[in-house]
């Protein structure tokens, strides 16, 4: 069965389709990658942006520990592999037009490499740059 990102948009509540189906016709940028949100689960607090490849998204799916994909090291990067910061996979959700992944989580510690909860933490307001909130512990070098 070939599935179109249309067939979702269309579909009725409580229809259902074969994931494999889906994520093959999801439209991964050409570097083979497609934008993931990461949310707290409870509060909505979005924390990051994040790349995903099609490996890191089925070993997200699998293990229930969010996997990224470096677009830095070009290789997988298992969140909170080395801070110990995870992300535990409560619910993935995709957008209406399939090009970017919701993944609503519990964070274990600070989400942002600078130690902060959230990557979101300059708020734009007119002519200035705003910082909303301190590290909750040093970034790590």
């Amino acid at each position: 069965m070939r599935l179109s990102m249309l067939d979702l948009e269309t579909a009725a509540p409580g229809d259902c389709f074969a994931l494999d189906h889906v994520l093959d016709a999801l439209p991964w940028n050409s570097a083979g990658l497609i934008a993931a949100i990461a949310q707290q689960h409870g509060s909505g607090e979005v924390l990051m942006l994040a790349w995903m490849n099609r490996q890191a998204l089925d070993e997200t799916l699998a293990t229930r520990q969010v996997c990224y994909w470096s677009r830095s090291r070009k290789q997988l990067w298992r969140k909170g592999e080395s801070s110990g910061h995870r992300q535990r996979l409560i619910e993935a959700r995709l957008d209406c037009d399939g090009d970017a992944v919701l993944l609503i989580v519990d964070q274990q510690g600070p989400a942002c490499h600078t130690g902060r909860l959230t990557c979101f933490y300059n708020a734009i307001d007119h002519d200035q740059i705003h910082v909303l909130t301190a590290p909750l512990k040093e970034p790590a070098a």
